[in-house]
């Protein structure tokens, strides 16, 4: 009887901690979701109501301007101006309409209103609409018409078509892939190195300038960036080059994963058998034999770890783009051209759904090739210190 409780103790237990991390994916995952369903939403529609409702109608205000005495007909004794608010096409149907945005509800579609100036207006709910006076019409300019319209769910390709074909996102794609690439290899090599000198190498101040490495990363970035940038600048008035080139980003992105770089590889090095080491040189191995012959392939699982998180910082990155290189043509990344593509003031807001998706597909295809050796590698590097 004990064994049977014991079991279904640890199967209630199982139960309660897979619902507990399907809870917790589901709610992480719902944000991917709503910016999935308004990426493919109409702009319109996005203004006025939330991802949540984009399988219902919405409710959109907006005005007509009528025809003018130009487009009289004398019909019966009257004299009628006819036209259509919605003939452009624009999906809907008209619910209510007033003379001002502030009396939306005057009148119901359908209904024929009597205006302040003894004209007579009906406009129907497919947007056609007829004005009629007794008096000959003498307006040069046709009147306003406010009107709440009932618009079904729209869902279309246009934000993906106008990110997509926006000028220049094709030659940013390539100069993200320029900086990324270099900036994710060059960091993971140089710490690979240290890691292995600060595991198994003996040297004075050994514990010392790992501490110092390991203290690096509670510096914030946004405080290196100005003494950076004049440290390039001074180097490049010197050597009578231009500081903000594809180099100085590639030694930037270094020096900001280096400490982080660094304190995984070392940790998963060092957990290494040290039998493995010590049979090595043995053998009449050099350090560098035994690092680019053992502890490399060894080591593929923190390295992927790690070019996971420094591949997605640096696509990702904006800052350090804006402040290491310029806004030209052959150097603007995919980030600062999306920016440039919203407007100073975000005008285009709407394409921010898009443009996230398009932004994420490379990162997710570096993230889906590594993802198996992602958990071995952190697992590996938290065992020994």
């Amino acid at each position: 009887m004990a064994m049977v409780a014991g079991g279904a103790k640890a199967k209630l237990g199982r139960f309660a901690a897979h619902a507990a991390l399907a809870t917790l994916v589901l709610i992480w995952t719902i944000p991917t979701l709503g910016l999935l369903v308004s990426s493919f939403r109409d702009k319109d529609q996005l203004i006025v109501s939330g991802w949540w409702s984009a399988l219902s109608s919405s409710e959109q205000t907006a005005f007509g301007r009528t025809g003018t005495a130009a487009d009289q007909v004398e019909q019966g004794g009257q004299f009628v101006i006819e036209g259509d608010f919605l003939g452009d096409g624009q999906p809907g149907a008209i619910a209510t309409f007033g003379e001002s945005q502030r009396n939306l509800e005057a009148f119901t579609a359908g209904e024929t209103a009597a205006l302040e100036d003894g004209t007579e207006f009906l406009l129907n709910e497919d947007g056609t609409y007829r004005w009629t006076s007794e008096q000959p019409f003498e307006h040069e300019r046709g009147e306003r018409i406010f009107f709440i319209s009932e618009v079904p769910p729209i869902f279309t390709l246009a934000n993906y078509v106008e990110v997509l074909t926006a000028e220049g996102i094709g030659q940013s794609f390539i100069n993200t892939l320029t900086v990324a690439v270099p900036a994710t290899i060059i960091p993971i090599l140089t710490a690979a190195f240290a890691a292995y000198a600060f595991s198994w190498m003996q040297f004075r101040g050994r514990q010392i300038l790992f501490v110092i490495v390991v203290g690096l990363l509670v510096v914030p970035l946004q405080m290196s960036l100005i003494p950076l940038l004049r440290m390039y600048n001074g180097i490049g008035e010197v050597f009578g080059a231009d500081p903000k080139s594809y180099l100085g980003i590639w030694l930037a992105h270094t020096g900001f994963g280096l400490p982080l770089a660094i304190y995984l590889l070392r940790n998963y090095i060092g957990s290494l058998p040290r039998e493995l080491m010590e049979s090595a040189k043995v053998d009449g191995a050099t350090h560098f034999d035994i690092f680019t012959r053992m502890v490399l392939p060894l080591s593929v699982p923190a390295l992927a770890s790690f070019a996971i998180f420094q591949f997605l910082w640096v696509w990702n990155d904006l800052l350090v783009a804006l402040v290491f290189l310029g806004k030209r043509p052959d150097q603007i990344v995919l980030t600062s051209q999306l920016r440039e593509l919203l407007g100073s003031r975000g005008d285009n807001w709407e394409i921010l759904t898009s443009s996230a998706f398009v932004t994420i597909v490379v990162p997710i295809c570096v993230f889906l090739a590594l993802q198996r050796y992602f958990v071995r590698g952190l697992l590996g590097g938290s065992v020994k210190g």
